[in-house]
C-alpha cells in the first residue's frame, strides 16, 4: 500500500484537543477527506502486588461513555498524557497523582496507536510491581484537570472474572490485564 499523499491539512477546531482536516490523494488519483483528532501520546500502567495478588485500577467519569452507553464512569488502568516527557516517567507520575501510589520500576508491555483511524495518540503500556506500603497518598487526580478519580484495589482472581465476563470496557486496561495474566500467571492461581 503505497502512493497515498497528504495534499492539504487545515485546522478545523482547537480547544482541549485539536481536530485537523486532511485531504489525501489516493494512488488512483482520486482524493478523500478525513478529520483527525491530534492528541499527545500517553502512558498507562497497571500496578500489581505480587504478595497480596491485587491490582490497582481507577474509576473515573468519561464523557464518551456517558454519551454512548449512559455509563457514569469507566474502570481503567492509571493513565495520563506524556506532556513531552518520557513514557516511563509519565507512568510513575500518574500512579502518584491518580492512585497515591509510589512505584519505582515499570515493566514495558508495548506501545500502540490508541485509535489509528481517528487520532494521532500512541499509548505506552506498562505493568508495575508495588507493595501495600507504597500507597503513600490518597490519589484521586488533580483538581485543576477536573479529575474525580476513585481508586480501587481488587484481587487478581476478581480481575480474571471481570475479563472472562467481558466487564472491562477500556482497551488499554483490557490489554494490560491480559498482559499481566500472560506474564505473571502465578498471580491468578488459587492460593
Amino acid at each position: 500500500m503505497t502512493g497515498y499523499r497528504i495534499t492539504k491539512v487545515a485546522p478545523l477546531f482547537e480547544g482541549w484537543r485539536k481536530i485537523l482536516g486532511f485531504t489525501v490523494q489516493k494512488p488512483d488519483g482520486d482524493s478523500m477527506d478525513r478529520e483527525i483528532l491530534e492528541a499527545d501520546d500517553a502512558a498507562a500502567v497497571l500496578p500489581y502486588d505480587r504478595e497480596r495478588r491485587t491490582v490497582i485500577l481507577v474509576r473515573q467519569f468519561r464523557v464518551p461513555a456517558l454519551h454512548r452507553n449512559g455509563e457514569q464512569a469507566l474502570l481503567e488502568a492509571i493513565a495520563g498524557l506524556l506532556e513531552g516527557g518520557d513514557p516511563k516517567d509519565c507512568a510513575i507520575r500518574e500512579a502518584m497523582e491518580e492512585a497515591g501510589l509510589r512505584i519505582s520500576s515499570v515493566e514495558p508491555v508495548g506501545s500502540a496507536w490508541s485509535s489509528p483511524g481517528a487520532m494521532t495518540e500512541t499509548m505506552h503500556l506498562f505493568l508495575a510491581p508495588y507493595r501495600q506500603s507504597d500507597r503513600v497518598a490518597e490519589g484521586g487526580g488533580l483538581a485543576e484537570e477536573h479529575e474525580d478519580i476513585e481508586v480501587l484495589e481488587i484481587g487478581c482472581a476478581e480481575l480474571a472474572r471481570m475479563l472472562d465476563r467481558n466487564e472491562i470496557h477500556d482497551l488499554k486496561t483490557l490489554s494490560l490485564a491480559q498482559a499481566l495474566r500472560i506474564r505473571h500467571p502465578d498471580l491468578f492461581e488459587k492460593a
